[in-house]
């Protein structure tokens, strides 16, 4: 059991970068880019960060899921499939974490990551205005199913930049615009950090106290991040993800090859 040992200043620098990450996080996904580092920073072993960060991650995306969809901005019945093949994905990826190395992952995510950024600095999130969901049909599901099971697999084996590649695949792969794409990335993140957590949990890789501390304050960041998002729209969303792609991209760099 891992045993906790944090001064005062030290449990407050990570309240206050979980509180920043639930904000990004809501928004523009990439989180986790924040408060994993500052767990390892914290003296946590990676498996033990990895479960934890789920912990707290899975606070900060329950409330920024919920009030999408309060606010009528995701419907579970038209994405099911993404649902299940979500968590099917996340289960995978977390079980694997345990057996595979993923040291060919951390070359290969700065490259992927780069073309995220581009696309997001040089092409358009979206143009649609209009407040209507792809139409339903073979084609659809079968985009929900891939994304789904790539994506929840990623953030099952990783983390890092899930909610990122789900904003800018949701934008390629669906014509709606950015509030029913941050609806549906923002929800399909809640369910693979659930069952990933889930998952670790069973693996014994969760830190629960300071899981449950920083996630009450993603929780409040992700409430103040959703809100305004759905306040804003794009004025907000645009430079948060474009920031958040950049960052995200330059120090997967720096970790991997430098």
């Amino acid at each position: 059991m891992f045993e906790i040992a944090l001064d005062p200043a030290t449990w407050a620098l990570l309240c206050a970068v979980a509180l920043a990450a639930g904000f990004i996080d809501a928004i523009a996904g990439g989180g986790g880019m924040l408060t994993v580092p500052a767990l390892l920073t914290a003296g946590l072993p990676p498996h033990l960060t990895l479960g934890t960060n789920k912990l707290a991650a899975s606070f900060g995306s329950l409330t920024a899921s919920i009030t999408y969809f309060r606010k009528k901005l995701f419907n579970p019945r038209f994405w099911a499939a993404s649902i299940i093949a979500t968590a099917l994905g996340a289960l995978i990826g977390t079980m694997l974490v345990d057996y595979l190395s993923i040291a060919f992952l951390n070359k290969l995510l700065p490259v992927v990551i780069i073309v995220v950024a581009c696309y997001s600095l040089f092409g358009q999130l979206s143009n649609v205005e209009h407040n209507k969901l792809p139409n339903l049909n073979r084609a659809t599901k079968i985009k929900q199913w891939l994304q789904g099971l790539s994506l929840g697999f990623f953030d099952g084996l990783a983390g890092p930049g899930a909610g990122t590649f789900w904003t800018a695949s949701n934008s390629l792969l669906y014509k709606m615009n950015l509030l029913l794409n941050c609806g549906l990335a923002r929800s399909m993140n809640f369910v693979s950090n659930f069952v990933s957590l889930i998952t670790f949990v069973a693996l014994g890789h969760v830190n629960f106290l300071l899981g449950i501390t920083m996630g009450l304050f993603l929780m409040l960041g992700a409430w103040i991040g959703a809100h305004s998002a759905i306040r804003f729209g794009s004025k907000v969303i645009r430079p948060v993800f474009n920031t958040v792609v950049i960052i995200l991209a330059l120090k997967l760099i720096y970790e991997a090859y430098l």
